[in-house]
């Protein structure tokens, strides 16, 4: 059995004064993977950046304040990655992986973007970037006999079923077409060969939601957007037994703007 979250924690510092380290302390999961850390290692609380019974890997953005990237696994790796060889995107703290026994575990933060501006710009040429890479790395992991599972917050909603008001954001980052389309080409398997393991095991439900705003009642309301995922290799996908999102039981008992994705693989 494998157990492996994923989570947005909003600024890590700012999630371990507000319920972040309680949670890690109960969690059963064997591998978790942290998104929007937001903070250099050495600046993390010990109880986060060193957590007992865990080893971690921090990948930090080189800009301040930004991104930033983080695994704990219950057992030590075998092999960590950052980063996925890009000249621009390396030192951005949005992704590390980490080699464990017959597979391979990463983290990613894809850029959020923003329609008419430079960050949207941005989102675009990472996409470009990293297709490829997503392919390399099943084939080389399929040529080595291991599986591979990508957790994260990938910043798109792929189906109408993946955020409460989808009409009202057709034209906004997140749910534009040619991003929805890059997404379908990962779970194409003449293409990246991935498969979207929540939306497997909740075929046709609406959500579940891993995010909701700040703002107004969206969490109250369930007015939300799936944007966390895990996107395995066939082989491991096939092996999942459940998936949950972590939903706070109320507004005030959040430690992040996102919710804890959490899937149980078989042996």
């Amino acid at each position: 059995m494998l157990t492996v979250t994923s989570v947005n924690v909003n600024g890590l510092r700012a999630a371990a004064k507000k319920g972040f380290v309680p949670w890690l302390a109960g969690t059963g999961a064997d591998v978790v993977c942290l998104q929007e850390v937001r903070a250099e290692t050495a600046l993390l609380p010990e109880e986060v950046r060193e957590p007992a019974g865990w080893y971690a890997v921090h990948a930090p953005a080189a800009a301040k304040g930004r991104a930033g990237v983080s695994l704990y696994t219950r057992r030590e790796p075998d092999a960590v990655r950052i980063g996925f060889g890009s000249a621009e995107f390396d030192g951005s703290g949005r992704y590390a992986e980490a080699d464990l026994p017959g597979v391979t575990v990463a983290s990613l933060y894809l850029p959020s973007g923003e329609v008419g501006t430079e960050r949207q710009d941005e989102k675009e040429r990472f996409l470009a970037e990293f297709l490829p890479y997503l392919v390399d790395l099943r084939k080389r992991a399929a040529a080595d006999g291991r599986e591979v599972v990508v957790c994260g917050d990938w910043n798109i909603a792929h189906r109408e079923a993946d955020l409460k008001n989808w009409k009202a954001n057709q034209k906004k980052s997140g749910f534009l077409p040619e991003e929805r389309a890059w997404l379908s080409a990962v779970l194409d398997e003449n293409q990246g060969g991935y498969v979207d393991v929540v939306r497997t095991l909740h075929p046709d439900t609406e959500g579940p939601y891993s995010w909701w705003s700040y703002r107004g009642r969206a969490f109250d309301n369930d007015a939300g957007w799936r944007i966390d995922y895990h996107m395995a290799t066939p082989g491991l996908a096939a092996r999942a037994l459940k998936a949950t999102v972590e939903r706070a039981a109320s507004y005030d008992q959040r430690w992040s703007d996102h919710a804890p994705v959490t899937v149980t693989y078989g042996d």
